[in-house]
């Protein structure tokens, strides 16, 4: 299969020496081409380069007039919960009328909420349910996902979701990754023996994880009220004995100390990072481990926005991704997740680019063959509608401006 974008007014992130992330002032420096021409062959970026040096291609290459349009490497959402039995209204009400997150949750509200809702409904409607969630951000732009469990929080309910995303994973036309989040929160029927929940967690959860290969990696929520940064490292010390790499939910709440836990024990990322000092970027520019806002989150707890400009001025590379989940990110919206990194973190438009794309491949270990447009890699894409230029994306956040959706060289579209 053939396929050949002619006349594109900007092609964005189009890199010639497949480089795995971008840190610091490279964030603002990342390639694009005006005037660009696109050839995908087989499902995988072949050639691009300006409109001049456009040569003779197969007579059944499927053209593309791209004129005044840009084409982006798709999204790369590396930190979702889009898994779930029900939608969680009732809090957004409480919400408003005064509650903070930490009150919610401790009325039997917030994952503990999401964890009753999740233990009743069939594997089959989780999975229904989750399809046309996982549909609704493909057809946004996303081109690759990760998706935790941790709305189980029982071994038969933790499984049930590993198993539902492993039977997305079978059906998407994208790459997705699994994490194991059994430590997402302690059950109430545990609240005085959260010892042994950690202990079920360890002993049950993680061997029938491992021998069904049910997740690739294992994340802990370290944080204030949830679990300390002893008990994180014990369960990702025992996730690591089965293979499983550690991601951590981190200083979202308080200053937690996940972020040196997270360092400590080789996180691949440490997501959240509302809360954090310069010892935690301190830390941070020492270790191999991606730095992951969520700005959605911010802007719908109406709390504070992680630093994400101070730690790219530091030197670290940032990730974003939209945390999508019922309680705290109803939205799978990359592309208003990026507006939000412009306005409320001060990125660049540029910037929230390569955190969104390259940097989310990263935090999920699939950089090789996504998140830039690289030849060799493969072509998933968004093709925009008609705008003048990246900037005008975030700058008229309300609007819809993806045209097609590219996976693998192929149109998407959704099922009916």
């Amino acid at each position: 299969m053939h396929l050949l974008l002619k006349n594109i007014r900007q092609l964005w992130l189009t890199e010639t020496e497949n480089r795995l992330l971008y840190k610091g002032k490279e964030m603002s420096e990342v390639p694009f081409i005006e005037n660009a021409f696109l050839y995908i062959k087989d499902g995988h970026f072949a050639d691009f380069g300006t409109m001049d040096t456009l040569t003779n291609f197969p007579e059944d290459t499927e053209v593309i007039d791209a004129s005044g349009q840009l084409v982006l490497p798709a999204w790369c959402d590396s930190h979702t919960h889009i898994v779930f039995a029900a939608s969680r209204e009732e809090e957004f009400l409480y919400r408003l009328q005064g509650m903070t997150y930490e009150e919610i949750a401790e009325k039997g509200g917030g994952i503990l909420n999401s964890a009753r809702k999740l233990q009743t409904t069939s594997e089959n409607d989780l999975f229904a349910s989750a399809w046309q969630r996982l549909q609704n951000v493909m057809a946004m732009g996303t081109g690759a996902i990760e998706i935790k469990s941790g709305y189980g929080l029982s071994v038969a309910a933790e499984l049930k979701m590993l198993r539902v995303i492993q039977r997305l994973k079978e059906k998407a036309p994208i790459p997705i990754k699994a994490t194991f989040l059994g430590a997402h929160a302690v059950p109430m029927e545990y609240k005085t023996r959260r010892n042994e929940y950690i202990n079920l967690i360890i002993n049950e959860m993680l061997p029938q994880i491992a021998s069904e290969s049910l997740a690739d990696y294992c994340d802990v929520f370290c944080d204030k009220g949830f679990f300390t940064p002893d008990e994180t490292e014990t369960i990702l010390e025992a996730a690591w004995k089965y293979g499983l790499k550690p991601k951590i939910h981190a200083n979202e709440l308080a200053v937690s100390g996940g972020v040196q836990t997270g360092v400590k024990m080789n996180a691949v990322s440490v997501d959240h990072l509302e809360c954090i000092t310069q010892t935690e970027i301190d830390c941070l520019l020492a270790s191999e481990t991606m730095p992951t806002v969520l700005p959605g989150t911010s802007f719908f707890l109406n709390i504070a926005y992680s630093p994400a400009r101070k730690m790219i001025e530091n030197g670290l590379p940032v990730c974003i991704a939209t945390d999508y989940n019922p309680g705290s990110t109803p939205s799978g919206n990359m592309a208003f997740t990026v507006a939000l990194a412009c306005t409320q973190q001060k990125l660049l438009p540029q910037e929230a680019l390569a955190a969104a794309t390259l940097n989310g491949a990263a935090a999920m270990e699939i950089a090789e063959n996504y998140g830039s447009i690289s030849i060799g890699k493969v072509a998933n894409f968004i093709l925009t509608k008609k705008i003048p230029s990246l900037a005008y994306m975030p700058y008229a956040y309300g609007e819809n401006h993806i045209d097609k959706v590219f996976f693998s060289g192929k149109l998407f579209t959704k099922e009916k």
